[in-house]
C-alpha cells in the first residue's frame, strides 16, 4: 500500500473531470443517487439509469477505481465517500435568425469530482451487524 511521507497509509483516491457539456443541476440528480454506495452497486445503477449524465459519471468512477487499483486497493472494498458537481464555465453563442436578428445560446458546463474510499473489514462488520432485515 502506498503511504504518504509521514507514514500514514492513503485510504482514498479521486478523479476529476472538467468541462463536461451538461448542466450541473442534471448531473447532481445522478450524483445524489450514487453517493455513499459501493463501487459495484454504483456501476449497476449508472448502467440502468436513463439520464445522459450517467455516461460521463460512469467513466469517471471507472477511472477513479483504476487509480485505486494502482495504489493496491481492492475494488470490492471501495465506497464513494464524496461526489460533487460544480458549475463550470458558460459557453455563449449566437444563432442567426431572419431579418438580421440573432438570439443567444447559453450552454452550461460542469466539473465533477468523485472520491473513492477503501472500507476496512471492521467497518463492514459494524455496518453488517447494525443492518435491519
Amino acid at each position: 500500500m502506498i503511504t504518504k511521507k509521514g507514514g500514514k497509509p492513503k485510504t482514498e483516491t479521486y478523479a476529476l473531470s472538467q468541462h463536461i457539456y451538461i448542466s450541473a443541476h442534471k448531473a447532481r440528480r445522478v450524483m445524489d443517487q450514487i453517493r455513499g454506495r459501493s463501487y459495484k452497486e454504483t456501476l449497476q445503477i449508472l448502467e440502468l439509469m436513463p439520464y445522459r449524465a450517467c455516461y460521463p459519471i460512469f467513466k469517471l468512477v471507472s477511472s477513479a477505481a483504476n487509480a485505486s487499483h494502482n495504489m493496491g486497493f481492492h475494488k470490492a472494498a471501495l465506497v464513494i465517500s464524496k461526489a460533487e458537481v460544480n458549475e463550470g464555465t458558460t459557453v455563449k453563442k449566437f444563432k442567426h435568425r431572419a431579418r438580421g436578428r440573432s438570439y443567444p445560446i447559453i450552454s452550461t458546463l460542469c466539473n465533477i469530482t468523485i472520491v473513492l474510499k477503501q472500507k476496512s473489514l471492521h467497518e463492514e462488520y459494524i455496518i453488517w451487524k447494525n443492518k435491519v432485515y
